[in-house]
């Protein structure tokens, strides 16, 4: 097996992993998504969509913990799928369609960010569409710029934006506290008039939960850069668990504080609705204030998440299934320049082009089919073939948590919409048509059987 980190350095411990993992997370994401969460469930019911994202996290995270102290190796997924479905067969195509994916669905998640960025700048400073578009472009650029250096400075760097991230959400969730009034909490229960197991709840929190497991995503952002964690079999499913725990506990407790001070039917048309709670409790000066620090948590998110996706196809390279200089690395630095240079550059693009509720949806489109339903199947595969021994961790109440985050991941799917299902569905078998194409010409499986 080809290793994806033999050329990188073990630079990352439990805290800096975790930090990684918590600034990917939480990014603009929470603070944009809020409204359209109520849209779908009013009032104290769009607790149960963040319950809900958190939940499927956690079973997903499952998944990924087994599959990141199994294979702790630069690429994450790519590794993952590769041996899940064997090496040398349909885990060469399985590896190449993530891949495929990853080349549009990653710089969308960094064009998400950056365009959430410019977006709620516009609070502090109004901009009209080619100045957002400006800014949008702009801040991809000096993400690029920053990451364009050793692990061991950007682990120092994720810690000090960690503590930015986690010092704002308190202090916002401290603010909701100090001026709760329980009145305006009680009096959105019950808002959406329909059973909670009714047919309608059902769908609005199918949509409602496609927003807030956005805001989750990135749980798994330790295994994409596997080969950099030190004492991998272990702090990639700490960092996993550890994330998920305490980031679910945030925006539970910063959705019930802006439920307890902004009334839901206000909440639901904000586009700056942190800001808006923060003016309401503090006053408009601490508003911008406010504002300031969310686009710092906005920044550190899109600095975290580029730093994984920019290995995924730096694994590939390495492995024979990618183009070859992807495999590049920095010749004093020690990091994939090249893998990273272009990601960032689709994401410019993609910034300048796309709207941020667009791209939401389109970046779990693309995601589920590949990566989330056919990882987890993929381990139930994988746990036919290697022994026990293999698996450094072991889920708890196997299978049940693969069965239940394949559920999920379906219900996702379904929720996106039909137009995005579709548009899924066709980008992934052209990926299987130019998979095709390569392989034929050079000569690799299945093709190479069909000349023997």
């Amino acid at each position: 097996m080809v290793s994806g980190s033999e050329n990188l350095e073990r630079g990352l411990g439990l805290k800096e992993a975790t930090a990684v993992n918590m600034i990917d997370m939480v990014g603009i994401g929470p603070f944009i998504v809020i409204p359209f969460v109520i849209q779908y469930l009013p009032g104290r019911q769009s607790l149960v969509a963040w319950l809900a994202g958190a939940v499927l996290a956690l079973f997903d995270g499952c998944v990924w913990a087994e599959l990141g102290a199994a294979m702790p190796q630069a690429g994450g997924s790519y590794v993952f799928l590769r041996e899940e479905y064997g090496p040398k067969r349909w885990g060469r195509l399985m590896s190449f369609l993530l891949i495929w994916q990853t080349l549009i669905q990653a710089p969308l998640v960094m064009a998400s960010g950056a365009i959430g960025f410019a977006q709620y700048l516009t609070y502090i400073h109004p901009m009209g569409s080619l100045q957002q578009k400006a800014v949008a472009g702009a801040t991809v650029v000096v993400v690029i710029l920053l990451l364009y250096r050793g692990i061991a400075t950007i682990g120092k760097i994720s810690m000090l934006m960690w503590v930015g991230v986690v010092g704002t959400m308190a202090w916002l969730i401290w603010g909701g506290l100090t001026h709760f009034n329980l009145q305006l909490f009680d009096g959105s229960a019950g808002t959406g008039g329909d059973s909670w197991l009714s047919i309608v709840f059902l769908a609005a929190l199918g949509h409602a939960t496609v927003q807030t497991v956005y805001t989750y995503l990135g749980y798994y952002n330790v295994a994409n850069v596997g080969g950099e964690v030190r004492e991998p079999e272990k702090n990639i499913p700490r960092t996993i668990f550890i994330s998920i725990f305490f980031i679910a506990l945030l925006y539970l407790a910063m959705q019930t504080s802006i439920l307890g001070v902004v009334p839901w039917s206000v909440a639901r048309e904000s586009p700056f609705i942190v800001s808006t709670f923060v003016q309401m409790t503090y006053g408009a000066s601490w508003a911008s204030l406010a504002t300031g620090l969310i686009l710092f948590i906005a920044f550190c998110s899109l600095f975290s998440a580029t730093l994984g996706y920019s290995r995924i196809p730096y694994a590939a390279a390495l492995d024979g299934n990618f183009f070859s200089v992807f495999g590049k690395v920095h010749p004093k630095k020690r990091f994939p320049h090249v893998s990273l240079l272009v990601l960032g550059l689709v994401a410019l693009i993609f910034s300048l082009l796309f709207k941020l509720r667009f791209v939401i949806s389109a970046i779990l489109a693309m995601r589920c089919l590949i990566q989330f339903i056919g990882q987890s199947i993929g381990l139930l595969l994988l746990r036919r073939r290697w022994p026990a021994e293999k698996f450094p961790f072991r889920m708890w109440m196997y299978p049940l948590p693969v069965l239940i985050a394949l559920i999920g991941w379906a219900a996702i799917f379904v929720s996106t919409g039909v137009k995005l299902m579709l548009a899924a569905l066709v980008f992934a078998a052209a990926g299987v048509a130019v998979y095709a194409v390569r392989a034929r010409v050079l000569k690799q499986w299945p093709f190479e059987e069909a000349e023997a």
